[in-house]
């Protein structure tokens, strides 16, 4: 099933977002064959990251937050508040793929 996990960054953790992110992609790269979609949730200026969306699917709930709980965010404290949720995707996206390169 997937699994919207929706998660929003502490105040003022821009720099630690930063130092973290690389062990954060790699992360996610490790359920890239399972990923409907992911990328940072931001500011309305569209650059200023504040978060996280990720769709991923996963066996169960329980299998979802042991994964979060594994996240290098998750283990480095910036995450705010998190949310896991099933999600039943129902329509084909059209936009907001990023640029071919």
């Amino acid at each position: 099933m997937l699994y919207a996990i929706t998660l929003i960054d502490k105040p003022d953790s821009s720099a630690l977002r930063q130092r973290v992110r690389p062990e954060h992609k790699a992360y996610l790269a490790t359920v890239a064959d399972r990923m409907a979609f992911a990328g940072p949730l931001t500011h309305d200026d569209g650059t200023t990251m504040m978060g996280s969306l990720l769709v991923i699917d996963f066996p169960s709930r329980n299998a979802a937050h042991a994964w979060l709980a594994d996240e290098p965010f998750t283990k480095a404290g910036l995450y705010g508040s998190t949310s896991v949720q099933a999600f039943v995707n129902l329509w084909p996206q059209k936009v907001g793929f990023p640029p071919a390169h």
